[in-house]
């Protein structure tokens, strides 16, 4: 054995070493991770790098080599990560005091440009959050309290989306989505405050709402004894005999109703207005 070593040592020593730096440039990139290669501090490649066009499920994990000593690795996120907002007091555009939770999703989709502007994905989460709270204050600073109770706040919420994404792609990361968890008005007075108006304002509605209902019946009442009108003349230039019979039993059915009265009523039987019961002449 030891004529054996003493024969091929530099061999062994050769191939230790060969395996040594093999084992070292091989890197193993997971499904939920992609890898830039670092060269001299700069990117030089990527490896399972995002790719939106790709089909779902779809990636380059796996065994990956570079070269050791000479480059580096420097692994990326590749999963959608989160963003929270330290809750905040904002100010809408009606004075209304509100404190405000908010979160944002992201995703890096350009690992290199990450890497060169801020370094990891805690850097871009420190660099974007501050943005969003700016961007939410001036999105909400814009809008009523009432309107943030309204599907408006969907068009807010896409502003405060597209404003953030844009300031995120100069880190490499796009912005997914933003939504408020909670947006509450202040405990005590102001909250009394905001739930009076909210209460006047409901009734003020209400009572709108009746006025239109009571105008909306006068006119279909009046367009209705309109067309009742104009049948009854229509009627009358057809058959004239027909109704003035008519309408005098309308009268006769008033008049002599049964009623809780108890009163009388004596006419001759001349009395020109029972002339229908006098037959035609």
């Amino acid at each position: 054995m030891e004529q054996l070593w003493e024969n091929y040592k530099l061999a062994l020593i050769a191939v230790v070493v060969a395996a040594a730096l093999a084992m070292s440039s091989m890197v193993m990139v997971g499904e939920s991770e992609q890898a830039v290669i670092l060269q001299g501090g700069e990117p030089v490649a990527t490896m399972n790098k995002f790719n939106p066009d790709d089909p779902f499920g779809a990636t380059n994990a796996g065994i990956w080599f570079h070269v050791p000593l000479i480059q580096r690795i420097q692994k990326v996120d590749r999963r959608i990560l989160d963003l929270d907002m330290e809750r905040q007091q904002v100010l809408t555009s009606d004075q209304q005091r509100l404190q405000v939770d908010a979160y944002a999703r992201f995703r890096i989709i350009n690992p290199v440009r990450m890497i060169r502007n801020a370094g990891s994905e805690a850097n871009v989460e420190a660099q974007l959050s501050p943005i969003l709270t700016s961007v939410l204050r001036q999105e909400l600073g814009r809008r009523t309290f009432n309107s943030l109770l309204t599907a408006e706040r969907g068009n807010a919420m896409s502003n405060i989306r597209d404003a953030l994404d844009r300031a995120a792609r100069q880190y490499g990361a796009q912005v997914l989505d933003v939504r408020i968890k909670r947006a509450d008005l202040p405990e005590g007075t102001p909250l009394e405050a905001a739930f009076r108006r909210m209460q006047s304002d409901r009734q003020e509605e209400a009572e709108t709402i009746r006025a239109g209902g009571r105008r909306d019946a006068q006119i279909i009442r009046a367009e209705a004894e309109g067309e009742a009108a104009r049948i009854y003349a229509t009627a009358y230039g057809k058959d004239p005999d027909f109704y003035d019979f008519y309408r005098a039993m309308e009268s006769y059915r008033r008049t002599f109703e049964t009623g809780t009265a108890e009163s009388s009523i004596i006419m001759s039987p001349d009395n020109e207005y029972l002339r229908q019961f006098q037959g035609r002449r």
